[in-house]
């Protein structure tokens, strides 16, 4: 039998753009008047859904409709989906920050939550005080939070800093005992946004280790949200994928993730208005050995770029790019400074095209990230994500020593053509 310790049924949550409450008098007293007789909010038939990306019809927002889920003890969680999509807004559901509109909540255990730097933090009182609070907030006794002071503190890497205001710590020592307080206060649900990228590589190698610990050892149930798209590979076994507000599936986690990277954009080109007051990649182009988005695993693949310049002679440019897998980690890369081989001196458009002759990229999705910048003064002028396309191993067998799928495991050099 299934010990299910969080319970999300059909809950809502609808906003008014731009106001506090319905924002009228007349619609407020509507609003209780209604409660009053023990009828449905009037305001409840109304609202667009949450796509930021559209001009909506009625001043009321759906940030989220209708979620439904369960999540067993024990288990990681993962959450993901497009910037608006509702992630952030569901865990302060989830953590009681704010109330649903519509539907239930049920809890099996204790909740502790890491929504963003600083959250639950005094910034006048010391990291020690601090922690002593958050553990009060939990309901944890005082005896209870000091048998757990030297592990957090040890954790946390703050030691010389713990009698100090937090208001002096930089934001990744915030995120290190902040993480570090509500993993050892022990929860039985903690829910973590993003905040882990806040920290260095060492402290992420440490948390994340940290949450695989609580939920194999402790038994402790994870919500996670991330768009690093590895991390939620690594440590979730389901995922839950948003949409303007909507739940377009919880499955497995490869399933999601797979899901969700054929919700993206994929075109194969990628092109926009020139910006004439600076430098701009104004097109990228990928020409793959199939044609189409389709390449083959040891074929010919090109990348065209055009890159408009507001002026002549301009030096220290440079233009790099990165090949991303699904899970949007770079595989491999190549750039072209200005210093080495002049590049986009020319005033107005200058192409500038990539050749691998023999592209080394086991079957599966991938995706072009681009930079250009200015190196002397340390200028970016772009950095975008493009060009999607799909390798596959045409007149090829699997390969006996088990590649790993979408990972890049030989390249050869290619060559840049000004």
């Amino acid at each position: 039998m299934k010990d299910i310790i969080l319970k999300v049924e059909n809950i809502s949550k609808q906003y008014r753009l731009g106001l506090v409450g319905t924002g009228t008098l007349k619609h407020d007293i509507n609003r209780w008047w209604h409660k009053l007789l023990r009828k449905e909010d009037p305001y409840l038939m109304v609202g667009d859904s949450n796509d930021r990306s559209t001009k909506g019809e009625s001043e009321y927002v759906w940030a989220l409709k209708n979620i439904n889920f369960e999540v067993e003890r024990g288990e990681v969680v993962g959450i993901i989906g497009k910037n608006g999509a509702g992630k952030s807004t569901l865990l302060k559901l989830l953590s009681r920050v704010t109330a649903p509109t519509t539907g239930s909540i049920k809890f099996g255990g204790r909740v502790a939550s890491l929504l963003e730097v600083g959250t639950g933090f005094n910034g006048e009182m010391t990291g020690k005080e601090n922690i002593y609070l958050n553990g009060a907030i939990l309901g944890m006794t005082k005896k209870e939070i000091a048998s757990k002071l030297d592990e957090i503190i040890e954790f946390s890497g703050c030691e010389r800093y713990i009698d100090t205001p937090v208001k002096r710590y930089s934001s990744g020592m915030y995120v290190r005992l902040a993480f570090a307080v509500a993993a050892f206060l022990e929860p039985e649900i903690l829910i973590i946004d993003e905040v882990l990228a806040v920290g260095d590589a060492e402290f992420q190698k440490k948390a994340v280790g940290k949450i695989q610990d609580l939920s194999t050892n402790g038994g402790r149930t994870v919500l996670f949200v991330s768009h690093d798209l590895s991390a939620i590979s690594t440590l979730t076994s389901r995922t839950l994928v948003l949409s303007n507000g909507e739940v377009i599936a919880f499955d497995e986690t490869d399933k999601a993730i797979a899901l969700y990277s054929s919700m993206q954009t994929k075109n194969k080109s990628f092109t926009q208005d020139s910006v004439f007051d600076k430098p701009t990649v104004t097109n990228v182009e990928i020409f793959t050995s199939e044609g189409g988005t389709v390449q083959r695993n040891k074929g010919p693949f090109t990348i065209q770029f055009e890159v408009m310049m507001p002026n002549s002679n301009t030096q220290n440019m440079a233009l790099s790019f990165q090949v991303l897998n699904h899970l949007e980690v770079p595989v491999l890369y190549d750039y072209v400074f200005d210093y080495v081989t002049p590049v986009c001196r020319s005033k107005g458009k200058n192409l500038i095209s990539f050749t691998y002759d023999n592209l080394l990229l086991y079957r599966g999705n991938y995706s072009l990230r681009i930079h250009l910048a200015e190196t002397k003064n340390k200028i970016k002028f772009q950095e975008f994500d493009c060009c999607w396309f799909e390798v596959e191993m045409i007149g090829q067998k699997e390969p006996e020593w088990g590649w790993q799928k979408n990972v890049c495991q030989y390249i050869d050099k290619g060559n840049w053509k000004i």
